[in-house]
């Protein structure tokens, strides 16, 4: 053995194994503990995980294994790991006790997200730590379906104070490869050995001596990998290992290690081929399907001993490969025709009523022509994945019967669903396949309708700008002819697209979708809120703002009446009605749909959309103030996108930056951001990104650089931007004595405030005429404006107008009332963390003669985000468990973040600190 190496003769791992024993003490001690064994096939990643498994001492221990062939079932990796403690499953909460045991199978209901099924995973294995430290391991991660790895994934990265250890051992990721899941995690990469343990191992399995030169080139072309070392060696004469393993040209050496397998495989009798390719095709190792399959096989009991005797399997429980490669090789090594013929006994020895799917691939793969009793099979399968939340396992069944059916008309329907699969798996490259594949069949004019409209809300995903224009006008074209309510809604997506792609789509662009909205049917009796937001942006565009703003608040107040019944139509149209309730200036509006879009999501446990709902509930914090509470949002939003790979949603924390004003780099940033999203299409960003540093300017007093901003937001209307922007342009050119520009803006404010009718628009509107106006006009104009305000959410245009009649006072040399305002705005706006703007107040107030006190460090200094939100939860009276199910973590993390806010804040009691943040 060499010096190097450790105890129980893992040579030359003395690091690897010594950085698994400290992960193993750590995650004892309550640190949460994820670690992901990187390295090429046959490095010795599972020899590492034998030892930590072997290490844990006085842990529990839950496996899982990915397999090549169950990469297509959904949750199979999920089920195999969490299986031992299913009997757990009551003590979670009901939601996500109901989630885990309808994607398991245990149960029926709607399908649950996925990430929902993440929490109660999380929550399970939090739960079974309370009585003994739990170590997860999972090889061959790479393997593992689609939705296992995603939920796995995301419960990693979700722990931090349990006493769980999570490692995860795969095969090295490609470069550029987008789709592993694990990328991001803490690794562990596994190199091959140093060379003098590669030729103490190569020493150990070549009898007699090698030629110094020859053992050092074997060496160097295995790279130290010590399968390789140990394997590719068996079979080969003297002469052909003199000549070291390969040219220069030699394949990988996965493949040259497989192929080692695949010629000691070749050399066994027939019989144990036969087995040895049904165990590779049997993905879950039942030994006594294996059994049954064999009986039909005509494999007779001796074959199993000649297969273990080869040091190539195990026929335990569960049935075990020495090494993935050697399943590959088994598999590979025979011709289709054999595997059809495996393949079929494997779905005659399954039970159809326990394991239909797994039947129903088997049947699938042992197909050798269209068959349409076996697709329908797989159709059936698909609809169950499908109800279990298993979305990427359904797009997979549909595939296999595309190919399967026989009738080209059936053949492309379901071509259609299953790119409608694909794309909501994330794979839209694969729907666009199925699409042109479906295209090239008979489908009725509803199919065809439907595929035009799926690649065009491809596209539109993809590029948020104007290339999906035609193509969602042509599909709702053709839906017109079959289904007025989906042509509508595809009416309805173009407007969308339309209006994000913005002034990049041309002046007129947005009214040319509008003109083809107005002329779609009239669509279901009564109208749903999604038709009557269709009307009346339809019209808003077409005709104008003052004629489309009556349909508009009906169309808001459709949506806020359905709110509460109707999450779905919330979720689904909340990136319009929202941008539409700000351009109305409708903060109502804002908050209840905000409000039932967040609870909605929470309850239903949609990762995939909470992110979205906790942005724009974030926006509706910052406008009332309460920064603390917008940034605590964005914090969890970030931290769900994160842990589900999503894309971040920046308009929030920009937003953010603009209003505080802190940063130096703010308007970079806002900028940078903006051009990124217009590359890409999205010309609404342009507006946005000005609109936002026109804010900031404002803030620093820089009045110039304001006006050239609010000028180039206003250059376009962008919805939920151009009436934000005309205020800035209203404020930033009365500084700078431009009339012309202000009034202009004005006469623009004054058509939209009276069409909202609310008092945030009359509060800026009044607002916008005091900096217009002078003497008692003005004076009035701003205390009506107050008043307006005061009834309103907005707290900050509420600030800010305390702040610039306290600026107008001081200029008419009223400094009592000045200071009275002034101090007012100074107060609020320190108070939300608008720095920029209470600087503003702050320098008016020393030119009144009043000196400013220094105030106390707020509680937002002391406190993370995050934990400022837990504080304020259990605060509310919510319960630990209650916290982490909102915020998904588990309830231990939710204790370990409030001991860090009791010690922060010296409290030792809810109720203290109840008291504490009262005060604060």
């Amino acid at each position: 053995m060499s010096s190097s190496a450790p105890r129980r003769g893992l040579r030359g791992r003395r690091g690897e194994c010594e950085a698994l024993d400290r992960l193993v003490a750590s995650a004892k001690a309550g640190q949460s503990q994820v670690l992901v064994l990187r390295g090429e096939a046959g490095v010795g990643k599972s020899a590492l995980v034998e030892y930590l498994v072997g290490s844990a001492k006085g842990y529990q221990i839950l496996r899982a294994a990915g397999v090549e062939s169950e990469m297509e079932l959904a949750f199979a990796g999920l089920h195999q790991l969490c299986g031992p403690k299913m009997g757990q499953l009551d003590r979670l909460p009901g939601p996500q006790r109901d989630a885990l045991a309808i994607a398991f199978g245990l149960s029926a209901g709607s399908a649950p997200d996925r990430f929902l099924v993440g929490l109660a995973v999380l929550s399970l294995l939090a739960e079974a730590a309370e009585e003994q430290p739990l170590l997860c391991v999972v090889d061959d991660a790479q393997w593992l379906d689609r939705v296992s790895a995603q939920t796995l994934a995301f419960v990693a990265r979700r722990l931090l104070a349990e006493r769980v250890a999570v490692v995860f051992a795969a095969r090295a990721s490609p470069l550029g490869q987008g789709d592993d899941q694990l990328l991001g995690l803490p690794e562990l990469v596994i190199r091959g050995l140093r060379d003098d343990d590669a030729r103490a191992l190569l020493d150990s399995v070549v009898p007699g001596r090698l030629d110094e030169r020859v053992r050092d080139r074997i060496v160097a072309e295995t790279r130290g990998n010590p399968l390789a070392l140990l394997e590719l060696p068996r079979g080969l004469t003297v002469a052909e290992l003199a000549g070291g393993f390969g040219r220069p040209d030699a394949r990988p050496l996965a493949s040259q290690i497989e192929q080692s397998f695949l010629r000691r495989i070749g050399s066994l009798p027939g019989a144990t081929q036969r087995l040895l390719l049904a165990a590779a095709a049997e993905p879950v190792g039942d030994v006594s399907l294996l059994r049954r399959v064999a009986e039909r096989l005509d494999i007779g009991a001796d074959a199993a001993a000649v297969a273990q005797a080869a040091g190539l399997i195990e026929f335990g429980t569960p049935v075990r490969f020495r090494h993935p490669l050697v399943r590959s090789a088994a598999y590979r090594a025979a011709d289709p025709g054999e595997r059809q013929d495996v393949h079929r006994a494997l779905a005659e020895a399954t039970d159809p009523a326990s394991d239909p799917d797994r039947r129903a691939w088997h049947r699938a793969h042992a197909a050798v022509e269209p068959d349409e009793a076996v697709a329908g099979e797989l159709e059936r399968s698909a609809d169950r994945a499908q109800a279990r939340g298993g979305i990427a396992a359904a797009a997979a069944f549909l595939k296999r019967a595309t190919e399967l059916t026989p009738d080209p008309a059936i053949r492309g329907a379901r071509a259609v669903a299953a790119a409608q699969a694909t794309f909501e798996a994330g794979a839209p490259d694969a729907a666009l396949e199925l699409l042109a594949a479906a295209e090239m069949g008979p489908l009725d004019e509803l199919r065809r309708g439907r595929l035009a409209r799926l690649r065009a809300q491809i596209v539109f995903a993809r590029r948020r700008g104007g290339d999906a224009l035609p193509l969602l006008l042509d599909a709702a074209g053709r839906l017109e002819r079959v289904d007025d309510g989906q042509a509508r809604e595809a009416y309805l997506e173009a407007v969308g697209a339309a209006i994000f792609a913005g002034r990049l789509n041309g002046r007129g662009g947005v009214r040319q979708v509008a003109e083809a909205a107005r002329a779609a049917p009239r669509g279901p009796r009564p109208p749903r809120p999604a038709d009557v937001l269709l009307d009346g942006l339809a019209t808003w565009f077409a005709e104008g703002y003052v004629e489309g703003a009556p349909l508009l608040k009906r169309a808001l107040r459709a949506f806020r009446r359905d709110a509460g019944r109707n999450g779905d139509d919330i979720m689904r149209w909340l990136w319009l009605t929202w941008l539409v309730a700000a351009d109305m200036w409708d903060d109502e509006t804002w908050h209840e749909l905000t409000t039932h879009a967040v609870r909605t999501a929470r309850e239903a446990g949609a990762l995939n959309f909470l992110p979205l709902a906790l942005t724009y509930r974030a926006s509706v914090h910052v406008h009332a103030g309460e920064f603390d509470v917008a940034s605590a949002l964005i914090e969890e939003s970030d931290a769900i996108t994160e842990a589900t790979r999503n894309s971040p949603l920046g308009y929030s924390s920009l937003l953010l930056v603009a209003w505080r004003g802190e940063d130096a780099q703010a308007a970079a940033l806002i900028q940078a951001n903006a051009r990124d999203a217009a590359s890409w299409g999205e010309g609404r960003a342009i507006g946005l990104g000005a609109y936002l540093i026109a804010v900031l300017n404002n803030g620093l007093g820089q009045y110039q650089a304001a006006l050239a901003s609010a000028e180039r937001a206003c250059e376009h209307e962008d919805l939920g931007v151009y009436g934000f922007a005309l205020v800035e342009l209203v404020e930033a050119a009365a500084r700078c004595d431009v009339p012309e520009a202000a009034e202009a803006a004005l006469r623009q404010i004054e058509e939209r405030a009276g069409a909202g009718g609310t008092d945030w628009a009359l509060g800026v509107l009044a607002r916008s005429r005091a900096l217009l106006s002078e003497g008692r006009a003005a004076d009035v104009l701003y205390r009506e404006a107050i008043e307006h305000l005061k009834r309103s959410r907005i707290a900050v245009h509420l600030a800010r107008t305390h702040l610039v009649y306290g600026e107008w006072l001081r200029r008419e040399n009223r400094r009592l009332d000045a200071r009275e305002q002034l101090r007012t705005a100074y107060e609020m706006l320190h108070r939300f963390g608008a720095h920029a703007f209470a600087e503003r107040a702050r320098r008016e107030l020393l030119a009144t003669g009043e000196s400013v006190r220094q105030r106390a460090v707020e509680l937002r200094q002391d406190l993370t985000a995050q934990e400022a939100q837990i504080a304020r939860l259990a605060a509310d009276g919510k319960t630990n468990s209650e916290i982490g199910a909102e915020l998904f973590i588990s309830p231990r993390t939710v204790e370990w973040h409030l001991g860090k806010v009791f010690t922060k804040l010296d409290v030792n009691s809810r109720n203290k600190l109840r008291r504490v943040l009262a005060g604060a």
